[in-house]
């Protein structure tokens, strides 16, 4: 039987210059990630300001205002758009669970924990379920409360251990830099054994697939590899980076799934999944998936870009593909030639309209791959007689 969904309320803030739709988009985003993690959202609270409140982040009244409609509710979370600094969370979780309260507790999330809560459910390799679990540690630390079960989970438990108070945090304390160094350890062996099956490809083209999450990488790897790589439509619902073998005319190539970049991605999980980007900056070739339907993809890849440029995997030759074009033409016909002169403008000397899912133009796109492939393979094999053309 399939358990409840819980509930929260979302908050953001509307702090300087931000416009309101915008911040709308991301709370669309937020209840999104929220329902990935089998959370629904009931309401949403927005407070304009010039800046956070450093006590709790809104302010009193606004504070006020949720907690009232959590406590009418029974609401299970808050769940804030922006990370909490650790006292912003001490002040909300005494606010949102006072002592009369005892038999009912709301967990407070910011962006970054419930990112990281999803990552720990999605992960299935033991690298990836390592990064994860050294990720979520030390967001954690500094930010110890009596209301954590994270840990618990972590280590296969159903809820809050026995006793309370100070000692028990302090204890706790210990106990995650003890699994934070060993963590550490247990991923410098995986990226060694990792870095050595990298290095045994050197001699094949390797192309990766990235993008903002839930963009169509999946279907798009699905389609190109003939492979059976898990597609939903939910965020992160890839984590482990998938490789398969493809090949097109008679020049075979590496092909990546990876990992879906978003707004705000946490630190330490970038840190903690340096060796899966890895595929990423030691690829020769970037497909950069785009939801060209969605209303701020200007914006997604404003993120992918931004991303890219810090992992070091900023200047790989890119080929941009806008994926679900069918849905943009749902509206109104989309002018391509239009489209594609405006990115082109904008820096990207390669640009193609697809849909990974109808099919549509994925032979202009397999053109354009073959033929980058062909030039990464003629370097590697200089006397090797490649075909001149693609051929499906």
């Amino acid at each position: 039987m399939k358990s409840p969904s819980k509930t929260s309320v979302l908050v953001a803030l509307i702090t300087n210059n931000a416009r309101p739709e915008e911040i709308q988009e991301h709370l669309d985003e937020l209840a999104f990630l929220a329902e990935t993690a089998g959370i629904i959202s009931l309401e949403r609270f927005i407070q304009k300001l010039p800046h956070p409140d450093v006590r709790t982040f809104v302010g009193k009244g606004k504070l006020e205002d949720i907690k009232n409609f959590a406590f009418s509710r029974n609401v299970d979370s808050i769940i804030f758009d922006e990370d909490l600094s650790p006292s912003q969370l001490r002040n909300i979780e005494k606010e949102m669970n006072p002592k009369e309260r005892e038999d009912f507790k709301i967990r407070v999330y910011d962006r970054s924990l419930l990112i990281l809560d999803i990552f720990l459910m999605r992960a299935k390799s033991a690298q990836a379920r390592t990064q994860v679990e050294l990720a979520m540690n030390q967001y954690l630390l500094p930010r110890l409360t009596r209301m954590w079960t994270h840990l618990e989970r972590q280590r296969g438990g159903t809820g809050t251990r026995g006793g309370s108070g100070e000692k028990e945090i302090e204890t706790d304390r210990r106990v995650i830099k003890l699994e934070i160094t060993k963590l550490k350890e247990e991923l410098e062996k995986i990226d060694k054994q990792r870095k050595t099956q990298r290095q045994s490809r050197s001699s094949v083209v390797r192309v990766a697939l990235v993008g903002y999450t839930n963009v169509g990488k999946s279907t798009l790897m699905n389609v190109l590899s003939k492979a059976d790589v898990k597609a939903e439509n939910k965020l992160f619902a890839t984590v482990d980076a998938t490789v398969r073998k493809v090949v097109m005319g008679d020049i075979p190539f590496l092909l990546s799934d990876t990992v879906g970049f978003i707004r705000k991605l946490p630190h330490h999980l970038i840190e903690s999944f340096k060796s899966t980007l890895d595929e990423v900056r030691e690829s020769d070739i970037l497909l950069h998936v785009v939801d060209i339907a969605h209303p701020f993809h200007n914006n997604q890849i404003e993120v992918v870009s931004k991303t890219l440029a810090e992992i070091g995997a900023g200047n790989i030759s890119t080929i941009l593909v806008l994926n679900k074009i069918d849905l943009l033409n749902a509206d109104e016909p989309a002018d391509k030639e239009e489209i594609k002169r405006y990115y082109r403008q904008h820096g990207y000397e390669k640009v193609v309209l697809i849909s990974a899912s109808s099919g549509e133009n994925m032979s202009e796109l397999k053109s354009i791959v073959f033929e980058e492939v062909k030039k990464r393979h003629m370097t590697i094999y200089p006397n090797y007689k490649a075909s001149n053309y693609f051929v499906e």
